[in-house]
């Protein structure tokens, strides 16, 4: 019998380990930026063409590689990171197995370009799909470009499996403002279809959060600070008001690589205990700084999930450190019974000396003198005397009192009592007792989440809130189709501050959001101003239902088979429909039951859930029967 384990050809093995390591287009620009910093560049730009499909190139001005370095970087395994095994537990560097160059020159048309500085020339060189279509001498500057076009030419399956450009780019966003926020000390630029998206010049860290995340970001921003045996923290978290339903904006960096570690984002929510309303998230920027030998990186494929040695302390230490930042700056509220608030020195009066305040007095101030005159004028004014003109200044008549000016005014007053008043009893009624009973509502809601109304064959249960979902959604779909949504004005319009990606989305949506009623004045580079609102949305719900809108077109939910009109409708939907808990009047149960019923389908939800159920006479029989 012949045997039947072989061993892979190359090209296979690369393959396969480009699975793991290239997932979609943001992948392999994870891959290139963490090598572009590994070779100490102080600018790194970012060119993206249709979100990563055909094109992803990163230039660098870094150390560049010679003629051997440039042809070993595409094999398999092979790296500058590690020499020994012992190496694994003291990197200070990004990428390090040696397999992602390989696995995307697997899957790819690979162009590489790179120079040293003390060569005269540089070398360029092609691979397409493993294969060295060719190689040879250029003149080129210091650094190292790389460009990656036709991702998964090879395997169409892969390809197919690829999202839309909006979430493809928004991916590639991502990894973008992570290796640009673990190094504000490099510049990044990035471009997508010749726009320029992103420039980052060098700076600290809070210049780098607010050059990503917009101006506004600044005033939002809390410093945290503590160095410890154990580990080293620096970063910033987000003011409790400024708390959003969206876990966009949660960054941990782990020397200086970022990490997600649901163990510690519960330390950050643990320091935020009693500040945040319910469902909301706090954003914030972490810089952890441990021993390379405590830590390790290598559990994960794409190196994001690490593992400390001692969890527990490091939970201890991030979760006082943020509370700590956020009573100092009085973000927390301090009980102290022996401070009094109404002492405390206002920052504007704190350097200045106090002021002795002048006291000027009136010594020829009587307060009786003018009663004195007027005794003086009464006790010397004999009775019954008219005055003269000197004492009609002081003479003043006493008026009758008001109620007597009506007096006699009316000559049938004492009559009136005499008349007989209808009763004031009522009778009669418009409608027929028995009338008023037939009219009133027969809709009863239980717990406050449920509707339960009879029918003929027997109970009718509804969930208010996916029938809430299934009117607003079919409202909201027929308002973008047909273009008619009605608008209410605003007052005084709102301004609403997003960053950069956010604000394309917005832009890319307008015009579906305006048939449902919005009203845009104004789309600047880091705001939006609202001029008018669909009917059924109240002002206080708009800057969460844009949030709910923005991250659910950037995932694309519920997926990429729908329209955008329709993402949006859902999207819409479920955040303006009535939560569990809310008490409806009778009025307002009945209005939803008939909406529900008057819909194309009423019995399922936007999201393919069950809107009611029925549960007949003949069930409730068999469970008496019991």
């Amino acid at each position: 019998m012949s045997s039947i384990i072989q061993l892979l050809p190359d090209h296979v093995a690369n393959q396969i380990a480009a699975g793991e390591v290239v997932q979609r287009p943001a992948s392999v620009v994870k891959e290139l930026l963490e090598n572009a910093v590994d070779a100490r560049a102080t600018d790194i730009k970012l060119i993206v063409k249709d979100a990563g499909k055909t094109l992803i190139q990163v230039i660098d001005n870094g150390v560049g590689m010679n003629v051997t370095d440039a042809r070993l970087c595409f094999e398999r395994h092979a790296t500058s990171k590690i020499r020994h095994a012992e190496d694994l537990f003291a990197l200070h560097t990004k990428g390090f197995r040696g397999e992602a160059l390989a696995s995307i020159a697997a899957i790819a048309h690979v162009e590489m370009k790179t120079k040293q500085d003390q060569d005269e020339l540089g070398t360029h060189i092609v691979v397409e799909g493993s294969k060295f279509a060719s190689q040879d001498v250029a003149v080129l500057p210091k650094g190292t470009s790389f460009s990656v076009k036709n991702l998964f030419f090879n395997i169409p399956a892969r390809r197919n499996f690829l999202k839309s450009d909006t979430v493809e780019f928004r991916h590639i966003v991502d990894e973008f403002e992570r290796v640009a926020l673990a190094h504000p000390n490099i510049g990044f630029v990035l471009y997508h279809n010749g726009s320029e998206m992103f420039n980052l010049p060098m700076g600290n860290m809070r210049q780098r959060i607010v050059g990503i995340f917009g101006s506004r970001t600044n005033e939002k921003l809390v410093p945290v600070k503590e160095s410890t045996e154990i580990v080293a923290i620096e970063g910033f978290v987000t003011k409790p008001e400024f708390a959003k339903k969206s876990r966009g904006e949660q960054f941990f960096f782990v020397n200086n690589r970022f990490i997600k570690s649901g163990y510690l984002h519960h330390a950050v929510m643990a320091a935020y205990e009693g500040l945040l309303k319910d469902g909301c998230q706090p954003g914030y920027y972490i810089y952890l700084d441990v021993p390379p030998h405590t830590i390790d990186i290598n559990i994960h494929p794409t190196k994001t999930e690490i593992k400390f040695d001692d969890e527990h302390a490091l939970y201890a230490i991030l979760r006082s450190s943020i509370k700590h930042s956020l009573g100092q700056f009085n973000v927390a509220p301090v009980l102290d019974f022996e401070r009094d608030a109404n002492l405390d020195t206002p920052y504007d009066y704190q350097k200045r000396e106090a002021v002795v305040p002048n006291v000027e007095v009136d010594r020829n101030f009587n307060p009786f003198a003018d009663e004195a005159i007027k005794g003086t004028a009464t006790a010397s004014r004999p009775a019954g005397s008219s005055g003269g003109f000197g004492n009609t200044h002081f003479k003043r008549e006493r008026q009758p009192a008001w109620e007597s000016l009506y007096i006699g005014t009316n000559p049938a007053s004492e009559e009136i009592a005499d008349i007989n008043f209808e009763s004031e009893e009522v009778t009669g009624s418009l409608f027929n007792d028995n009338e008023v009973e037939d009219t009133d509502y027969k809709t009863y809601q239980i717990h406050r989440k449920y509707l339960v109304s009879p029918i003929k064959s027997g109970l009718l249960v509804i969930d208010q809130k996916r029938a809430h979902q299934r009117i607003l959604y079919e409202q909201f779909l027929r308002n973008i189709t047909v273009q008619h949504g009605a608008s209410q004005q605003l007052l005084f319009p709102l301004v609403l501050h997003y960053n950069k990606t956010e604000l394309d989305l917005i832009r890319e949506m307008k015009e579906a959001l305006q048939n449902t009623g919005f009203v845009f004045a104004e789309i600047n580079d880091d705001h939006i101003v609202v001029n008018g609102l669909p009917v059924n949305v109240p002002e206080s719900e708009v800057s969460i239902l844009l949030e709910e809108l923005i991250s659910d077109l950037q995932q694309e939910v519920p997926g990429s088979s729908f329209s955008q009109s329709d993402r949006i409708a859902k999207s819409m939907a479920r955040s303006l429909a009535v939560k569990t808990g809310t008490a409806l009047s009778g009025k307002e149960q009945e209005n939803m039951v008939n909406a529900l019923f008057a819909c194309k389908e009423p019995d399922v939800s936007p999201f393919n859930k069950p809107t009611f159920i029925t549960v007949s006479v003949e069930d409730l029989d068999k469970r008496f029967a019991i």
